[in-house]
């Protein structure tokens, strides 16, 4: 598996109810939560944010692009989020890497 650094960034359409959006949100920590269960999402961060932004750095582990592809796909967020990736490889410094 690869691991991949997505800068997740959703932007509401202007009129969108505070009820749809509610439950968006809702469908979104379930699928996460359903994600995490599979071992794609590994790690979510909250970076500083600026007024009515939404932004949101996620660690995802998947096969290859395609796959990562697929995993943010189906999170309901989607919709109205655009997604910067960025693929990791090991750094033989890293600690971790160190213990294996």
């Amino acid at each position: 598996m690869m691991e991949y650094l997505v800068t997740m960034t959703t932007r509401v359409p202007d009129g969108t109810s505070e009820q749809a959006v509610e439950e968006i949100r809702a469908r979104e920590a379930a699928r996460a939560r359903e994600l995490a269960a599979q071992g794609h999402l590994l790690r979510l961060w909250r970076p500083p944010l600026q007024p009515s932004e939404w932004r949101t750095l996620g660690l995802f582990a998947a096969d290859d692009s395609g796959q990562l592809e697929d995993v943010l796909a189906s999170m309901p967020l989607r919709v109205w989020r655009t997604d910067e990736v960025t693929p990791l490889s090991p750094h033989p410094n890293d600690p971790d890497h160190a213990r294996s």
